[in-house]
């Protein structure tokens, strides 16, 4: 099963905030008249529904039950799965006499089928085919401690595929970050609205494949709330084919400016992937003492030596945007460059020792991309990379408040803010994490803004497309995948 990609594929789609699906679920109920019970029967059928799909010859089930809601979609599975004669094995920590509402109605609906609890045993766990996770849902606003935290790291141990309901229980459906532990599922299937937690950082894992079921909802619901960030979608109205009256000239002139000693081929790998997203032009400026060597294997890259400010300034004139940081490092040829940069009146993305140059900077501008990765962003913020990790919509906010333009927080769900909307890629792999692919998303965006596109969509259209070329490169492999190979996939991927 895929563990990063929604099921879904159409631009835009919305993501949201626990409390704001909570008062979608109300809405539903006061102004749609779907009651809540009707609600959970829903939730329960599809999430047995999902579940005959994914596992379809699974015989013997076992589902741990909390309190709320949760537990109510849990004990419809229950009931569901009893009738259609599974084996089922109920395990609440939660006595069933201190349910209340729709989940004490669904409870006494799978007792009057016959259905029996039985209480929790690790044993049982070992006995089953399934575990499904009907613990604790959204609303858990503290850290998982006591029997549940028992449960939870037991249900992990066994090698048993999970089923979460709604969310894995302990992970904080805002920020996917788990508190304190949290089911590892195979498989979570949302209700009503998908929760932005799910698809960033550690609840990518935490999620496993992600499924997700409206209940049949009207589609006006999601209409009452603004979503809190959203699933970037393929671009491809965006990459259009080209007009037959063009030249080189029409798509730009990108300017990489990097390649310190030791670190000349990050600057290359930058100007390709301008090159190969269509870049009408793509040069280097860097260190004298390779400057002639970059484009040995790459002949269309023009390279210049740039040992001092007058001979930097020609090649900012002709640049139409500049891509800064790939192999830079920092000494003072690194921050004379830097400098230069900063006070040219050019769109720029900025990446790696460019970002740490910025660090302590009170520097803010609407023009420019910045991408920084966790540990990169826990600098410009001067925090540490745990607080990072801890929130990473947050992290992502101050980013963009205190430097302005467009921030990307790269890592596992990649997120994107432009000052107005949070944007989540779907696209990528953990054989991205070798050196040299921050170059190659460096030269995407800035070939995209040389070609015409706002900072903000080559921003969200770069991050999809480096994503898209990695998943296609990994499909022979995801260890040993290297930057340099998501050169041809790119080339395919603008060219839909």
């Amino acid at each position: 099963m895929n563990r990063i990609n929604d099921i879904t594929n159409s631009p835009g789609t919305g993501l949201y905030e626990a409390s704001q699906v909570r008062a979608m679920d109300r809405y539903a109920i006061d102004r749609l008249g779907i009651s809540g019970l009707e609600l959970m029967h829903r939730a329960g059928q599809s999430a047995f529904d999902c579940m005959q799909r994914l596992w379809p010859n699974i015989n013997r089930l076992a589902i741990v039950c909390g309190a709320g809601n949760n537990a109510g979609d849990g004990y419809v599975v229950a009931r569901l799965a009893k009738v259609s004669g599974m084996q089922v094995v109920v395990m609440p920590l939660v006595p069933p006499e201190r349910l209340s509402g729709d989940a004490a109605e669904v409870y006494q609906e799978f007792s009057n089928d016959g259905g029996r609890i039985t209480r929790y045993a690790e044993d049982q766990l070992l006995k089953t085919d399934l575990v499904v996770d009907a613990l604790l849902g959204t609303g858990l606003d503290r850290e998982v401690t006591g029997l549940f935290s028992e449960v939870i790291e037991s249900i992990n141990a066994i090698e048993r595929p999970v089923l979460a309901l709604d969310i894995p229980s302990g992970l904080n459906a805002n920020t996917g970050y788990p508190m304190g532990c949290a089911v590892r599922a195979n498989c979570t299937i949302s209700f009503i609205a998908r929760k932005k937690g799910l698809y960033t950082g550690e609840g990518i894992e935490y999620a496993g494949f992600k499924e997700f079921s409206s209940l049949s909802v009207p589609d006006e619901i999601t209409e009452t709330e603004i979503p809190s960030a959203r699933l970037i979608g393929p671009p491809w109205d965006r990459l259009t084919p080209r007009k037959l009256n063009v030249h080189k000239g029409s798509f730009g002139h990108v300017l990489i400016v990097g390649g310190d000693a030791g670190y000349n081929g990050a600057s290359v790998l930058a100007a390709t992937s301008a090159a190969r997203v269509g870049a009408g032009l793509v040069s280097i400026a860097t260190r004298k003492a390779h400057a002639s060597g970059l484009n040995l294997s790459r002949p269309e890259l023009m390279c210049h030596a740039v040992e001092s400010g007058d001979e930097f300034a020609p090649l900012l004139d002709k640049a139409s945007v500049v891509g800064i940081g790939p192999g830079l490092g920092q000494t003072q040829w690194a921050r004379d460059l830097f400098a230069a940069v900063m006070s040219a009146e050019l769109p720029m993305v900025v990446d790696a020792d460019a970002l740490n140059l910025l660090v302590g900077s009170a520097e803010y501008r609407n023009d420019w991309v910045l991408t920084p990765h966790p540990g990169e962003a826990a600098r410009l913020l001067q925090i540490d990379t745990a607080a990072i990790n801890l929130d990473r919509f947050e992290a992502l906010r101050g980013l963009q408040q205190k430097f302005g333009g467009v921030c990307i927080l790269k890592g596992a769900g990649t997120l994107i803010s432009d000052g107005t909307q949070t944007y989540i890629s779907p696209t990528g792999n953990p054989g991205m994490a070798t050196g040299g692919m921050g170059d190659v998303l460096t030269g995407v965006i800035a070939g995209l803004i040389a070609q015409g596109f706002s900072i903000s969509e080559a921003a969200r259209v770069g991050v999809y497309l480096h994503g898209a070329a990695a998943d296609q490169a990994a499909e022979c492999g995801q260890r040993g995948l290297l930057a340099g190979d998501l050169f041809p996939y790119l080339r395919k991927l603008v060219n839909p």
